[in-house]
């Protein structure tokens, strides 16, 4: 990553200024820009924070000096207050992800709980490769007053902190232990933050005694510096090696990840596409890679993809990775990809997601290397009759969402009074939403049936948490996209599992006069894991929300919860919905309502038992071996059929060979 260092001047400073450890830290942060193609963003567009001991008379005292020097607003750093430290968390995640990671947030916490309650966001960002910077408060430590309230205490350690728990979660971590250490982790942490390749939580943690610290800094540690976001090219020779595999192939699929996004590579893989005709299943992540209506779009793959999708990749005998790193839901466990002899080529600016599956390693930037890909193909193109299946099989799929959307009588008449399908709710806001709108979704049922029957008509247009698939992440999340940009409305569609996880922040959208829309799906229980239960022999146990019955077991009346009255407790608008036609009607209220007016919530009850479109598809998820039950008994033999197709991918007949790949031009 490249660097270059200025102040106001455009100079180098000398001399030294007095502030403690947290306001140099902020006066840091203020200056700090990330560029990329020559376009140039500041890297923090703030900092969400809940201060307690430990912050309060540090961080907090810094922002608030920072704040009241600008004289005219809350100046660079502007702080927000949050509710909940995950979902600060989530909130700066989301932001980052509608940024292609070129600005993030930064959280700061209190001690003890306030810092450990971001461990579930540090994990959620570094398994998604989404910078944000935490700074998790800790014990004071020179240890003058210790044991301090809410301090660790570990015979075998004495150095050992709740914040420890931060290392296995966060791509960087470091203590600032003394002021001089803080120049060098600062500068540490922000190449992690801006590295393509190595992003993820970046955690500082801050004793609360160093961070009210006096130091003299050199001037140079606050002049503006800018980070270069690189696009590493891949190896020519790569390049060329992986356009002759593909030139040998007769049934090539492309995989298309949350890579393309991040790269701003959903051109370039429109190109490739169209010049050599093959056909492309997108993960969760990258869902939107190539827009609705696109000839060679398949739509998902995996797990929750299209039937369109994974008939295609069960008999692909190439596989073109492009910023994925296979997750089991993108491989269907590992199932998915059957034909014999299949070979991958993995593009990824990350080399650890590159060596899966034994692939081709093609590691630099996904816009980079699907332009020179494209140029290495040039001349070649899938044969017409596959050309043709494509289409055929997307335009069955296409019917099947159709009829999710727009539910026939015979359903519709089955259904209790008030409540419509999944499917329904999903297809409406769909139709009313304006292309550019956001759909938002982390957890349960609705991330399955939106990667299979959305329609994205924008690149930024759908934002699906589906790394950590974090229950609570859809209400905070959703904020963080509107105010990366306010320009979009955004849908936030949760479940009332996810709801009930992390409503507060819609106090936070409040307090911040955001307008978000909250779709709050009501089934009473857990959706998608009550349909997995069932699947799994276990009956659907412990996922309704009900109260216990005569036999004292869970299955009695369901719980009289009044989630619309909550949102509304909380200074939401919200609108019940019972019919179709109220639904419409409230789509285009929320719509309608001002962009400073604040969350909407639309609360609208679904029958459990009507599902969306079948991928035909699997995920691993063991069964018992041994049951006296007959339902797990019966779910194991399922099971064991569907184990006996999972690969390896690693038999050294399927590795990919250049010299075996004799050119070959299908026109």
């Amino acid at each position: 990553m490249g660097e270059t260092l200025r102040d106001a001047r455009g100079a180098s400073s000398s001399g030294h200024i007095r502030l403690t450890v947290a306001q140099a830290l902020v006066r840091f942060l203020e200056a700090q820009w990330s560029e990329r193609d020559g376009e140039r963003q500041r890297l923090f567009a703030g900092v969400l924070g809940i201060f307690g001991h430990g912050n309060v008379a540090g961080v907090g005292q810094a922002l608030l000096q920072a704040e009241l020097a600008r004289g005219d607003g809350p100046g660079h750093l502007p702080y927000v207050l949050a509710r909940n430290e995950q979902a600060m968390v989530h909130t700066s995640v989301a932001y980052a992800k509608q940024k292609d990671r070129l600005q993030t947030w930064a959280c700061t916490a209190s001690v003890g709980p306030g810092s450990t309650n971001m461990l579930t966001g540090a994990a959620l960002a570094t398994i998604n490769r989404i910078p944000v910077l935490l700074l998790p408060s800790s014990i004071f430590a020179t240890r003058a007053a210790g044991p301090l309230l809410q301090e660790l205490e570990q015979p075998h350690g004495g150095d050992l902190t709740v914040n420890d728990a931060f290392r296995p979660l966060s791509r960087f971590y470091d203590e600032v232990r003394r002021p001089e250490q803080l120049p060098s982790i600062l500068l540490s942490a922000m190449r992690v933050l801006t590295d393509p390749a190595e992003t993820g939580a970046v955690t500082i943690s801050l004793p609360q005694d160093v961070q009210a610290e006096a130091f003299d800094w050199p001037l140079e540690l606050f002049a503006e510096r800018t980070h270069h976001v690189a696009r590493p090219p891949a190896e020519p020779s790569r390049i060329e090696q992986a356009a002759q595999i593909i030139r040998s192939a007769r049934r090539p699929m492309i995989v298309a990840g949350g890579g393309v996004h991040y790269s701003q590579a959903e051109d370039a893989l429109a190109a490739l596409c169209a010049a050599t005709g093959i056909p492309v299943g997108e993960t969760q992540a990258g869902k939107g890679s190539l827009l609705h209506g696109n000839p060679q779009l398949l739509g998902a793959v995996g797990s929750t993809g299209t039937a369109a999708a994974n008939a295609v990749a069960a008999q692909a005998d190439v596989v073109i990775g492009v910023g994925t790193r296979y997750q089991d839901f993108t491989t269907a466990s590992r199932t998915a990809f059957a034909a014999e002899g299949v070979r991958f080529v993995n593009l990824n600016i990350t080399p650890f997601d590159a060596v899966k599956h034994s692939g081709l390693t093609v590691v630099g930037d996904a816009r980079e290397g699907l332009t020179a890909l494209t140029a290495a193909l040039d001349g070649w193109s899938v044969d017409e009759d596959y050309r043709q299946e494509q289409a055929g099989l997307w335009a069955d799929w296409d019917a099947q969402v159709e009829a999710a959307h727009h539910p026939s009588s015979q359903i519709t008449d089955a259904l209790a009074d008030g409540l419509l399908t999944q499917g329904e709710v999903l297809g409406l806001v769909n139709e009313l939403s304006d292309p550019r709108d956001v759909v938002l979704c982390a957890a349960g049922s609705m991330p399955g049936d939106l990667h299979k029957t959305w329609r994205v008509r924008d690149r930024r247009g759908y934002h699906v948490e589906y790394g950590y698939s974090c229950m609570g992440y859809e209400v905070p999340a959703s904020l963080g996209i509107r105010w990366a940009d306010p320009t979009r409305d955004v849908f936030a569609m949760v479940g009332d599992g996810g709801y009930l996880m992390m409503p507060t922040e819609l106090v936070t959208a409040v307090q911040e006069r955001t307008k978000v829309i909250v779709v709050l799906v009501q089934n009473h229980g857990f959706h998608s894991i009550g349909s997995l239960s069932q699947s799994l022999g276990s009956q659907r146990y412990g996922t309704a929300y009900r109260g216990r019955g005569d036999g004292g077991r869970l299955d009695g009346d369901r719980l009289p919860v009044d989630l619309a009255a909550n949102a509304r407790s909380l200074g939401a608008h919200v609108i019940e919905v019972h019919e179709r036609a109220g639904l419409e009607a409230a789509i285009r209220e929320a719509k309608a309502a001002p962009a400073d007016d604040g969350p909407v919530v639309i609360h609208v009850e679904t029958d459990p038992m009507v599902f969306g479109p079948d991928s035909g598809s699997w995920w691993d998820v063991p069964v018992g071996e041994v049951s006296e039950l007959d339902s797990t008994r019966e779910a194991r033999a399922t099971y064991e059929q569907h184990k006996s197709r999972q690969r390896s991918h690693l038999d050294p007949a399927e590795i990919p060979r250049v010299d075996d790949a004799s050119p070959q031009t299908h026109n």
